[in-house]
């Protein structure tokens, strides 16, 4: 992955904020590590629940005999272009 995870930088901001010798310094990194655990968890929360989801999805899928996103080719798929 070329990008850090957000916690991996979490961790950055925490070892920033435990050398600062700034308080203003230190505020800002706990903040910074705040807001990345937050971002980690809403990630895992929307992986969790695309997880749960996938089933459901492939379950409709089979239903209407297409994936999600594929279109059969009948006009019913296409949305309808309001007429003024």
């Amino acid at each position: 992955m070329a990008q850090a995870s957000y916690r991996e930088l979490a961790a950055r901001a925490r070892q920033e904020a435990d050398v600062a010798t700034l308080a203003n310094v230190r505020e800002r990194a706990l903040r910074a590590e705040a807001a990345w655990l937050e971002m980690a968890a809403r990630q895992d929360r929307n992986e969790q629940a695309r997880i749960a989801r996938a089933p459901a999805d492939h379950d409709a899928a089979a239903r209407t005999g297409t994936e999600q996103g594929e279109s059969d080719g009948n006009a019913a798929d296409t949305p309808a272009i309001p007429l003024r």
